[in-house]
């Protein structure tokens, strides 16, 4: 029998319980033997729930306990779940984990004192909820060079961003919508300003490059700029707004990785993933596109990646899967070298404004009833001419980059 514990028994962690109860038949099956939890380390006392018999307090009980070979971290934040991960490998038991800001923060040291004391930190969950994207990269795309990966990573802007498009609301009242159903924190400035979609980004530029890559290094801009006069032009020009997380692996060593609000039109794959969902697009220079669709939060989806990894675990329990980035740092390129085309409002009218805007080779104008304004979208350019061509341009209200 393989005993597991779990830390931190909310809404994820009291997912992982139930699927471990329910499911414990196709567990056993697909593990080969029984796998069974033991503890629940919580601050509460949980009286009448499924897991009263297995709460603890002290941390220790778990740690020192060597039947205990699994240990499920769903605690979230850095304080306590890094030194209570780093101190369960360090004592020779797998980590099985939905925290992106423990794995974007600490990865590259969890992984290898994994690989050291021969058992595996994983992190299925930390990116697409229950999407399955981190065990592809690793199995199902070893044998491809990935060119690049782009994605929907936050369910949250993702759902403010639908509100706005298909219902006309505003930024407020959607984020506060957001609020009301459970999405969005009562603080919501990791994912509206783009910093939770930073941490996947980073996972997953990490995995793909085998090289560490610090969050820090890559633009993040979130969706607070974006309102609802950009979704009617958006619209006129059969477009939509989504906040991608993107990167891309050039042939010089060099990757070119950001977090933006993102002009798509509606033949992009991207297009129709709406409210809480996610979808990552993957491209492999021998494969061509992939595409990863589904839940990207909830408890059950989320759990459900962490209880997969779960049972890799149970079935490797003597040996390190190989998997993940080295200490080496992968260099990001600045913002300024990415190229795209750039969706511009301007104050006045086209016939007066547009010979202010020649060198960025406009499409046509397109202009909203009752405004004194018009949008134009460029020629593809790098963002470095994008910004001299528009240093100290009068009349600029703002621009958004265009998916070319």
């Amino acid at each position: 029998m393989i005993n597991v514990a779990i830390m931190g028994y909310g809404t994820i962690g009291s997912g992982v319980a139930e699927i471990l109860e329910t499911n414990k038949e196709i567990i056993a099956k697909n593990v080969g033997q029984e796998v069974a939890l033991k503890y629940v380390l919580d601050l509460r006392d949980f009286p009448g729930s499924p897991v009263e018999d297995k709460v603890v307090h002290d941390f220790s009980i778990i740690e020192k306990d060597p039947e205990v070979q699994i240990v499920v971290e769903t605690m979230g934040g850095l304080n306590p779940s890094y030194p209570f991960v780093k101190a369960c490998l360090l004592a020779g038991k797998h980590v099985a984990t939905s925290n992106k800001a423990l794995v974007a923060a600490y990865g590259t040291e969890l992984l290898q004192i994994a690989r050291e004391k021969e058992v595996n930190f994983f992190f299925e969950a930390s990116v697409g909820g229950g999407i399955p994207i981190i065990r592809p990269l690793y199995r199902c795309l070893m044998g491809e060079k990935i060119l690049n990966i782009t994605g929907i990573l936050n369910g949250t802007t993702n759902f403010i961003l639908t509100k706005m498009d298909k219902e006309g609301w505003a930024f407020d009242a959607a984020l506060k919508e957001a609020q009301r159903l459970g999405y969005a924190e009562r603080n919501p400035e990791a994912d509206v300003e783009g910093h939770d979609t930073c941490r996947k980004i980073a996972i997953l530029t990490a995995m793909a490059t085998g090289k560490e890559v610090n969050y820090e290094d890559i633009y993040t801009e979130g969706i607070t700029g974006i309102s609802d006069v950009d979704f009617r032009y958006a619209d006129k020009m059969g477009m939509s707004v989504k906040l991608f997380g993107s990167s891309s692996m050039g042939e010089d060593n060099l990757v070119k990785a950001y977090v933006a609000p993102i002009m798509i039109d509606r033949n992009h794959p991207l297009y129709m993933v709406s409210d809480v969902y996610n979808g990552i697009m993957v491209t492999g220079n021998m494969l061509g596109e992939t595409m990863y669709y589904g839940s990207g939060a909830g408890k059950l989806p989320t759990a459900s990646a962490v209880a997969a990894d779960i049972i890799d675990a149970a079935k490797h329990v003597n040996r390190n899967v190989p998997m993940g980035w080295n200490s080496e740092r992968q260099a990001i390129a600045p913002m300024e070298a990415n190229e795209f085309r750039y969706f511009i409002r301007m104050a006045g009218q086209p016939e007066e404004r547009l010979g202010s805007l020649m060198e960025l080779d406009p499409e046509e104008a397109v202009t909203l009833e009752g405004m004194d304004e018009f949008a134009v979208v460029t020629r593809p350019m790098l963002e470095a001419d994008f910004k001299e061509l528009t240093a100290g341009l009068d009349g600029l209200i703002k621009f958004i980059r265009v998916e070319q």
